[in-house]
C-alpha cells in the first residue's frame, strides 16, 4: 500500500532519497544546489548541532525566516532528533508573534537578519530565555547558521520517533485572536502521503521540479513540497513570492510542478514578464487558499499550457481534504469550476444540519471530514480540539454541499473567517482590536471580492455619539496593532447593523451586497 516502505517518518525522506538519487538536486537556490547526498549531511549536522545547544526530543525549534534552502534543513533536523519543528508567521506584528512565542516556549529560534529587529521587540515582551541562531539566506559559508553547525558531527543521529510524536507544530489564529498551535504527528503526515499516493491524479516523481514560491509558515507550501520530496523531486525554492523572481525562475530552472494560492495566479498573468516567459515546462499547476474568480481561472488555463489541480483543506486536516482534478477543469462547464471537487481516497465527507442529521445532495450544510492525517490536536489547548474533532469527525465549520455526481460546493464559512491573498483573517480578532477604538461604538469586519486578493477585509462602523473618525483613522489604528494582511482595506460607516432573531449580527446580510452575481467560488 505505500509507495516507498522504507519511508517510515518524515526523517526517512530525506535517508530514502539520498540512498536511491545521492547525485540528484534536492534543493534549489539562488544560484545554489545542493544534492540528496549534501542535503542529508548537512541535516544531520544542524541535528547534532542541535543537540549539542541542549534541544531534545520533543523540544520546539522556531524557524523565523523566509524561503530558503535553510527552511527544508531545519524541518529534517529537526525530524532526525525528534523535535517539533514550528514555522514562525514573519508577517505578524511584534505583539502577535510574542504570544506565540509565549505559547510555544521553544528551546531554539532560526532568525533570519531581516527580521531581528521584531524578532527582538517580540522576546523583549516575554519573560523567556530563548537561544537564537542568526540566518542570512543566500550566504552559503558567510551564513552564521551554516557557520554554527558546520564542525558537527555529520553522522546521522538518528532518534526513535514514534508515530505519535508531534513533528510540526503550525500556527492558526482563533476566532478569539488566540494563537492555536495546530499539532502534526508522524503518522498523521504520513497518512497524507499515503492518500496523496492512492490518488491518480497526483503523477509526481524522482523527475519533477517542485516551484515553491508561497510563504514559509503556509501548510500550502509545507504540505506540497513534502509530497514532492517524498516522491524524490528537486525544490526549487523562490526567495518569496515576487512576479518577476518567479518568471525568472519559471525560463531559468524549467520547475515542472507549482503550488500557489489564486492571487499569485493573478499577480503572474497581470506581470509584463509573462509574455516573455516561457511556461512550456509546467506540467501542472495546484492552486488552493482562497476564493477563485471562474474569470481567472480561465484566463490561466488559456494563458499557461498545463494541467491545473485545485484543492480544498484546512490547516488542521494537514493537507488536501478534497480535489478538482485536472480532468474536470472544463472550460465549458463554468459550474464545476466552481467546485472544490471529490476527496482524496481514505477520505470522507458528510454534510449535516444544526440537529446533526446527515443531509443528502444538494442540500446545504455544514462538512464533517473523516481523515487519517488530521491533526494530533491543539497544543495546550484540549477544550478548543473537543469542539472541533467529535465521534472521529473534524468539524470543518465550512458550510457545503455535495451535488448529484458527488462533487462538493463550499458556499459559506463558519466564523467568518476572512481568506485575503491566502492569509485567514478571522474577523472576531479583527472587531476585538476596533472594539478598543474610543470614537467606535460597534464593529463588524466582513470578507469582500478584490480582484487582486481575492477577499479583502472591510469593516462597517457605527460611530460614538459626538465622534467623527475618517476611513484613514480607523485603519491606520489597526496597522498599529495588527499584521498588514489582517487590516481593512476599506471601511463604511453605518447607523446599525442587520440582526439575526437571537439579536446577532448577520454576517450574511452584511455581505450579500457585495457576493451577489460576482462569479466568485470560495475553495
Amino acid at each position: 500500500m505505500w509507495a516507498f516502505p522504507e519511508i517510515r517518518n518524515v526523517a526517512d525522506i530525506v535517508r530514502y532519497n539520498a540512498k536511491h538519487y545521492p547525485q540528484q538536486t534536492a534543493t534549489q537556490f539562488m544560484g545554489y544546489a545542493l544534492s540528496w547526498a549534501e542535503f542529508d549531511e548537512k541535516s544531520s549536522k544542524m541535528a547534532n548541532a542541535m543537540r549539542s545547544a541542549g534541544v531534545n526530543q520533543g523540544d520546539r525549534v522556531l524557524y523565523y525566516a523566509g524561503n530558503a534552502d535553510d527552511y527544508f534543513l531545519t524541518i529534517y533536523a529537526c525530524a532526525k532528533i525528534n523535535a517539533v519543528f514550528i514555522p514562525m508567521n514573519w508577517r505578524l506584528s511584534s505583539t502577535e508573534a510574542a504570544g506565540i512565542l509565549n505559547d510555544a516556549k521553544p528551546a531554539l529560534a532560526i532568525v533570519q537578519n531581516s527580521f531581528k529587529d521584531l524578532w527582538d521587540s517580540a522576546r523583549d515582551m516575554i519573560d523567556l530565555d530563548i537561544p537564537s541562531i542568526d540566518m542570512v539566506a543566500g550566504q552559503r559559508e558567510q551564513n552564521p547558521l551554516w557557520q554554527w553547525y558546520d564542525g558537527a558531527d555529520s553522522s546521522d543521529p538518528n532518534a526513535w520517533c514514534g508515530l505519535e510524536d508531534t513533528t510540526w507544530q503550525i500556527y492558526t489564529s482563533g476566532t478569539t485572536g488566540i494563537p492555536k498551535g495546530v499539532e502534526f504527528c508522524q503518522a498523521g503526515i504520513m497518512n497524507m502521503r499515503l492518500c496523496e499516493h492512492l490518488e491518480p491524479a497526483y503523477t509526481w516523481g524522482s523527475q519533477d521540479r517542485f516551484l515553491f514560491c508561497v510563504p514559509s509558515f503556509h501548510l500550502l507550501g509545507l504540505g506540497l513540497s513534502m509530497q514532492a520530496m517524498y516522491n524524490g523531486a528537486t525544490i526549487v525554492i523562490a526567495t518569496q513570492f515576487d512576479p518577476t523572481e518567479v518568471l525568472q525562475l519559471i525560463n531559468q530552472q524549467k520547475p515542472t510542478l507549482a503550488g500557489v494560492a489564486p492571487v499569485m495566479l493573478q499577480m503572474l498573468l497581470d506581470h509584463p514578464q509573462t509574455e516573455s516567459t516561457d511556461f512550456s515546462s509546467l506540467r501542472e499547476i495546484m492552486y488552493a487558499g482562497s476564493a477563485i474568480s471562474v474569470g481567472l481561472l480561465k484566463r490561466a488555463m488559456e494563458k499557461i499550457p498545463c494541467k491545473f489541480m485545485q484543492f480544498y483543506g484546512s490547516t488542521e486536516s494537514g493537507g488536501a481534504i478534497t480535489l478538482l482534478r485536472p480532468d474536470d477543469h472544463d472550460l465549458n462547464n463554468e459550474h464545476r469550476l466552481t467546485s472544490c471537487g471529490k476527496p482524496l481516497p481514505l477520505i470522507e465527507i458528510k454534510i449535516i444540519d444544526a440537529d446533526g442529521n446527515s443531509l443528502g445532495a444538494n442540500q446545504p450544510g455544514e462538512m464533517l471530514i473523516k481523515l487519517p492525517s488530521v491533526a494530533r490536536g491543539y497544543w495546550q489547548k484540549p477544550d478548543a480540539w473537543k469542539e472541533v474533532f467529535q465521534n472521529g469527525w473534524y468539524k470543518s465549520g465550512d458550510v457545503g454541499y455535495f451535488d448529484d455526481e458527488g462533487y462538493f460546493y463550499i458556499v459559506d464559512r463558519a466564523k467568518d473567517m476572512i481568506v485575503t491573498g491566502g492569509e485567514n483573517v478571522y474577523s472576531t480578532e479583527v472587531e476585538n482590536c476596533l472594539s478598543l477604538h474610543p470614537d467606535i461604538a460597534g464593529a463588524a469586519v466582513i470578507g469582500v471580492p478584490s480582484d487582486k486578493w481575492g477577499e479583502e477585509v472591510k469593516a462597517m462602523i457605527i460611530r460614538r455619539p459626538g465622534t467623527n473618525p475618517s476611513e484613514a483613522d480607523i485603519i491606520d489604528y489597526c496597522k498599529e496593532r495588527l499584521a498588514r494582511y489582517k487590516c481593512p482595506k476599506s471601511v463604511a460607516f453605518v447607523d446599525d447593523f442587520p440582526r439575526t432573531g437571537a439579536g446577532k449580527v448577520s454576517k450574511k446580510d452584511l455581505r450579500a451586497p457585495y457576493w451577489e452575481n460576482c462569479g466568485r467560488s470560495i475553495g
